[in-house]
């Protein structure tokens, strides 16, 4: 454990100590220290219980990835995640919204935080439609797999590898959710949200046809494997997209953006820690329905952030959701080592009992 986590304690001392250095110029006052850091920390643990399921599903494409890209992938892409997702995106949110310079947005975001949370909370509806149509195809693309020997909830599962024979279905049904949602949306929110949505589902395609173009069979056994640059782009999106509910539920306890960037950036780390934990010690293997857990947690944030474009759904109840499909998932994966001791766990040939 020491050696996943030390990096990310080390870096989440730093952030500490740079967020009492803010802290005390904002406020002047140990008191108001305290609550800045206080505010770090209850950040770094939100962004942490949002995407645990993140961990599992970067694990699930890392395992596959070959060592150059996978370590290009937990250095330049946590880099990507942490300042990219957690500073730049919303500077460019504000600097496309109020068109300020990036200078002028560091300043505004500086000097009038009231104004940068405003302007930032404005771009919500795009950021949902975006958002949750590429996770929700994340994980129907995860379900429509006729392939997939090992389903988790059966009888949900087993229905919906079916569907694989369906072209374009999964499309479909994430088209149909944007325009049941947009229905619920002011007349003047309606475009916006709708073009945010088909972005998110051409992002996902885009990232998916890089894959196909240059993944190649291996020598040796003819295995096609996707390609280290498509998954890295696909990882890349994919945390965004995750990162995207993290960053606006942020101005709930802070409108400060250098605050929120070292408190969900704590989280990223730690997020990191636990993808190359899960990764060296093939956890998603001894766990079987782990993944799965995941996967679900993933289309409960897809249709979480879709609504959220309409309704306002705490940060807790989202969090609590896929903390519950994840733990549950791994209730039940060693229940069923209990079950089966020594059993190989293989997504291969062998067809899994039902388990619900």
């Amino acid at each position: 454990m020491r050696k996943y986590y030390s990096g990310s304690i080390i870096f989440t001392i730093l952030c500490l100590l740079l967020a009492s250095w803010i802290g005390w110029i904002y406020t002047g006052t140990i008191p108001g220290m305290l609550g800045v850091l206080w505010i770090t920390l209850v950040l770094g643990v939100l962004e942490v219980s949002l995407s645990f399921d993140n961990a599992v599903v970067n694990a699930s494409v890392l395992k596959d990835m070959d060592a150059r890209w996978r370590g290009i992938f937990l250095t330049w892409g946590v880099l990507i995640a942490v300042f990219g997702m957690r500073i730049v995106f919303p500077l460019v949110i504000v600097g496309i919204a109020a068109q300020l310079g990036p200078v002028e947005a560091i300043r505004l975001a500086a000097t009038d935080p009231e104004a940068y949370e405003a302007i930032v909370k404005s771009a919500h509806v795009a950021i949902s439609g975006f958002g949750g149509a590429f996770l929700a195809m994340v994980g129907l693309k995860f379900f429509f797999d006729a392939d997939k020997e090992v389903n988790w909830i059966d009888v949900v599962e087993r229905q919906l590898g079916k569907l694989s024979s369906v072209d374009a279905a999964e499309i479909a049904i994430v088209l149909l959710a944007l325009y049941g949602v947009m229905t619920l949306l002011p007349s003047s929110e309606q475009i916006t949200f709708l073009v945010a949505g088909i972005f998110g589902v051409l992002a996902f395609i885009g990232v998916e046809a890089i894959g196909s173009l240059l993944e190649a069979p291996d020598d040796a056994t003819g295995v096609v494997a996707r390609s280290g640059l498509a998954a890295f782009l696909y990882l890349e999106v994919l945390d965004a997209s995750f990162s995207f509910d993290g960053v606006i539920g942020a101005f709930a306890l802070s409108n400060n953006l250098f605050i929120i960037a070292l408190g969900l950036g704590i989280g990223a780390m730690f997020v990191r820690s636990m993808t190359v934990m899960l990764v060296d010690k093939g956890t998603l293997a001894e766990y079987r329905y782990l993944e799965h857990g995941a996967f679900w947690a993933i289309l409960a944030l897809a249709a979480i952030m879709l609504l959220s474009a309409r309704f306002e759904i705490p940060e807790t109840v989202t969090g609590l959701i896929g903390a519950v499909l994840i733990g549950v998932s791994l209730w039940w994966s060693v229940r069923y080592n209990r079950r089966n001791p020594g059993e190989a766990i293989d997504d291969g040939p062998a067809t899994p009992k039902a388990v619900l």
